[in-house]
This record gives C-alpha cells, structure tokens and sequence, in this order.
C-alpha cells in the first residue's frame, strides 16, 4: 500500500502541473478584466501604470511561470519563516489579492476558520446522522422509517439551498425572531453569552447544509445496504448462526461502506471550497464569500488560488478514499 501511495503522489505531480495550466488559461483567458474597475475619466498613461503594477503587461506564459513559482516555493517559504523564524522569502514577491493587494494565502487563512467551522461541522453533522439513517432504511426497507427517510431526503436534495435558507430565515429570524438572520464574522468568543450567540447564528447555516449533505449520504448508504444485504456471504453469515447485528453492523456495514467512503471523501474538499450559496445567503464571510466576490470584482489571481486549491484537495482525497477501500476490503491489492 506504502508503495501504491508513492507512486499516486508522484503520478499527481504531473497532473496538478496539467491542471493548474488549465486553470490558469481558463481564467486568464475568460471575459472580463480588473481594469474594467478603473474609472474611464482615467488617463491612459495611468492606466498603463496600473497595468504594470498588477503585472498584466507580461506575456502570458511569464505571468503562468511566475504564479506558479509564487505558489510552489514563494509561499512555502513564507510559511516557513512565519513558522521557525528564518528568512527564506526576503525580497520574494507572493500572489497579491488584486481587490487588497494582500497576499492571496493571507487572506484564504483568514476566511478558512469560519468556512471550516460552518461547512466543516454541517459536513461531519451529515455523516453522523446520514449513515445509521442508511442503515436502518436498508434493514426496515418499506417501513414508515424507510418512508421518512426517503421522503425528507427526496426534500433536502431536491430543494436549493438557496431556498431553504431564505424559508429558515422567514420562519426563524423574521417571523419568530429566535435566530439571527446575519452571521456576525467580528463575533469573539470570550463568555457564554458569546458563546451562546455564536451557536444561535451558525444554527440556520449548518442545519440547511447538513440536511443537503445528508441527503445525498444517506440514500448512497441505504442503496449499498440493500444490495449487500441479498448477498450470498449475508446468508451463509445467517446459516451458520451468527446474532444478525454482528451480520448486519459488522459484515455488510463494512462492505456497504466502500461507495460511500467515495461520496465522503469527495465532498470533504467541498468544505474547504466553501458553500457559496449557503455564504451567501447567511453572510457567512467563508472562502465560499471571498470567492464568488472575487469572480465579480475580476480578482484574478485570487480565483486562480482558489480554484487551483480545490483542486489539488480533491486528487489529495481521492487517494485517500482508495487507500480506505484496501482497509475496508482485504480483497483489494494495490500491486
């Protein structure tokens, strides 16, 4: 497995290399321009100037290679001096922000804590609840219980997130006033009273997010279920005497678990993306935020991290899942 593992990141090297080239291109080459924000009653020989200052007067590929060496060694090296104290990166210029002009990495780790606190728990909150749901609708199957479930998940994935935090808003912040409609950024936690309205004001956000995330788990869950319960191990496990929550909870849970280990592990990068609806709506100042704010105000290099940041996490993950799958099934070799 160790060695399946090396020859996978080496393999992704090549291929990060081909997508952050894409990605770049994609968004280089796409309409629209931070100098549409410059006013038109500027002269042109200032205009020029700022063009220059955002580097956009370089050719293509130079501006390719030196956003790539500003991802790859600049930063790294930042990173490294904020950690041990050393000076690696003196004089280096990073990927400034063009909104900002603050680096691009700043900013992302300043957003990242409220989009993993909102995102991250609405996704753990989905598991949790998504997976003995699966269960039990698959054992019970055509009970009120399978019902239920499949009818509030029918719901929760078929209705936008858009629209049910709007409708959570009406109801719960508007009509009853219980929840704040707004989610306080600035909030610092140093009592229980701030403790409490942080809590209050991540309720909505996180229920409309778990409930979508849980949804679309818990139906992968119960169909694995199924299929593994007409399974001639599962009678065989039955035949010979075995209690059925050993059958149950430890053979077929196991091997249901594989597809479903797929859709988890590539959902988590969408936590770090952000969800930008979700944001959005609840004014949740997350990477989902700063991202789609970014894309309006032609903020180039900022999208260009972004996105380049989901992607890698995304092949990161899909390693992971594969090395998960040789541990839920022995039968699989990596040779």
């Amino acid at each position: 497995m160790l060695n399946y593992a090396i020859r996978r990141l080496v393999l992704a090297i090549p291929t990060l290399l081909l997508i952050s080239l894409v990605i770049f291109l994609v968004i280089d080459l796409a309409p629209g321009s931070p100098m549409s924000q410059v006013p038109l009653t500027v002269p042109p020989e200032v205009r020029a100037k700022i063009r220059e200052s955002l580097g956009l007067d370089a050719p293509i590929y130079v501006r390719y290679f030196k956003w790539l060496g500003q991802f790859f060694i600049t930063e790294p090296a930042y990173a490294i001096d904020h950690i041990f104290g050393t000076n690696w990166a003196d004089g280096r210029q990073r990927i400034l922000s063009y909104q900002s002009r603050s680096p691009v990495i700043d900013i992302i780790w300043q957003r990242l804590p409220q989009t993993l606190l909102v995102v991250g728990l609405s996704y753990v909150l989905a598991v949790v609840i998504a997976i003995p749901i699966g269960i039990i609708s698959a054992y019970r199957q055509y009970s009120w219980i399978d019902q239920t479930g499949t009818f509030v998940s029918m719901i929760g994935f078929s209705v936008p997130t858009f629209f049910t935090g709007t409708v959570l808003i009406w109801i719960f912040a508007t009509k009853l006033g219980w929840l704040p409609s707004v989610y306080n950024t600035a909030m610092v936690v140093d009592s229980w009273a701030t403790f409490w309205s942080r809590v209050s004001q991540m309720v909505m956000p996180v229920t409309v997010l778990t409930l979508f995330n849980a949804s679309q788990i818990s139906r992968y869950m119960r169909a694995s279920m199924i299929d593994n319960l007409g399974q001639d191990y599962v009678r065989t496990a039955r035949a010979k005497g075995l209690p059925e929550r050993t059958v149950v909870l430890t053979h077929v849970f196991r091997n249901s678990l594989i597809p479903v280990v797929t859709v988890v592990a590539l959902g988590v990068p969408t936590i770090f993306a952000g969800a930008i609806i979700t944001e959005r709506v609840f004014g949740v100042n997350g990477l989902g935020q700063q991202l789609i704010t970014s894309i309006f105000a032609n903020d180039i290099p900022m999208v260009q991290t972004l996105t380049f940041v989901f992607a890698a996490l995304i092949l990161i993950f899909n390693l992971i899942a594969d090395l998960i799958y040789g541990w839920l099934d022995p039968r699989i070799r990596y040779d």
